[in-house]
């Protein structure tokens, strides 16, 4: 008997739309509208809605809240003021990933964070059994829908709509504020590597938000995008995704996410496990790769060396930006060297593979 999907508020503006929807972590969202690489380039060289409303949301407050988020993951809250946004990981014991977040801090001892739709429950009860005294960790997910404006244009088009000082507000910056009459916590985030925003509001408020939104950038070619261009898009920037470069057997300097792990901020869940990481080396590391062959590396596709399985592909694409197919992938660390050529094996076929930096793309100074 097959499952039924949830969706958001916005589901059936997806289906007027024409959207191709698609089972996604358990919703059913749009992958597509009018094509995947036209919403792509859409964004990069203009804007692109995004519903975004199957993430989840928890917060967590009360005395305590600011020491137990510290303790619970691996950026350093304590470098956030009100009104900040940060990049965090949710760690285990054995230094694993259980969810790559954002924490918005709404007071001084309140947090939302925005965790990954598919781990939803698996967060909160993560954060929930470990929280004690006078923190507490509620799910608020269905208290929101999420809507992300993405490209050059979003701000233009942002700025017909609110009295906000757009241009005041930084990235990883956010603010409380009216869109077209909408109360939202509008930030200056986003997962695709352009300018851009997000807006948290009500459900009931969503669709009026998504058709306001786009009637104020239809002039300024803003283009309703799906999870499709979302991932194409991330990849290009090489953002991690969660079930592909990160699980909870990954560890953050493993994927490269050393920036992220503040190891001199004191004890948290996981440090000592990345401290002997740290001193003794990882075993692999992910690495951006561009094939040299015609194919498209897909996740799971074994990395060969002389023969020899060396890694796996976790995500791979034709970017639509560079017209070259790019993946990312673990390789073991004697493997992981810039330059370095593997091979991948693509459907009993071996192609030639390098070791890139990454990202594969990076905006040209305006």
């Amino acid at each position: 008997m097959a499952r039924e999907l949830k969706k958001t508020p916005l589901w059936a503006v997806h289906r007027r739309a024409g959207a191709r929807m698609v089972d996604f972590a358990g919703w059913e969202m749009p992958v597509q509208y009018r094509g995947v690489i036209e919403e792509h380039l859409a964004v990069r060289e203009r804007a692109g809605l995004f519903d975004v409303s199957h993430m989840g949301e928890i917060e967590i407050h009360g005395a305590g809240a600011s020491e137990f988020c510290q303790r619970m993951t691996a950026n350093d809250i304590s470098r956030m003021k009100v009104s900040q946004a940060q990049y965090n990981l949710i760690l285990n014991d054995a230094g694993g990933v259980v969810d790559d977040v954002i924490f918005y801090r709404l007071e001084p001892d309140r947090y939302l964070v925005c965790v990954n739709a598919a781990n939803r429950e698996k967060d909160f009860e993560w954060l929930r059994e470990r929280a004690g005294g006078g923190v507490r960790v509620e799910d608020r997910s269905d208290d929101y829908a999420l809507l992300a404006l993405q490209g050059p244009a979003a701000e233009k088009i942002l700025r017909s709509l609110t009295a906000l000082d757009l241009q005041a507000l930084k990235p990883f910056h956010f603010a409380r504020a009216e869109v077209a009459s909408i109360d939202c916590l509008l930030a200056r985030t986003g997962y695709t590597g352009e300018d851009g925003f997000e807006l948290y509001c009500n459900p009931q408020a969503a669709a009026g938000l998504w058709d306001r939104l786009l009637e104020a950038g239809a002039s300024a070619g803003l283009e309703p995008a799906g999870l499709g261009a979302r991932d194409t898009l991330r990849l290009e920037k090489a953002y991690p995704l969660y079930s592909h470069e990160l699980d909870d057997t990954t560890t953050p300097l493993e994927a490269g996410l050393d920036w992220v792990v503040k190891l001199g901020k004191g004890e948290f869940v996981g440090r000592d496990v990345l401290l002997k990481q740290k001193e003794e080396g990882v075993r692999r590391r992910l690495v951006g790769l561009e094939l040299m062959d015609p194919g498209i590396a897909r996740a799971d596709y074994p990395l060969l060396k002389d023969g020899r399985v060396v890694g796996r592909i976790t995500s791979g694409t034709l970017s639509p930006s560079l017209k070259r197919a790019i993946a990312l992938g673990y390789v073991t660390t004697e493997q992981a060297v810039t330059g370095n050529i593997l091979e991948v094996e693509i459907r009993g076929r071996r192609a030639r593979i390098q070791i890139v930096p990454v990202p594969f793309y990076r905006r040209s100074p305006s």
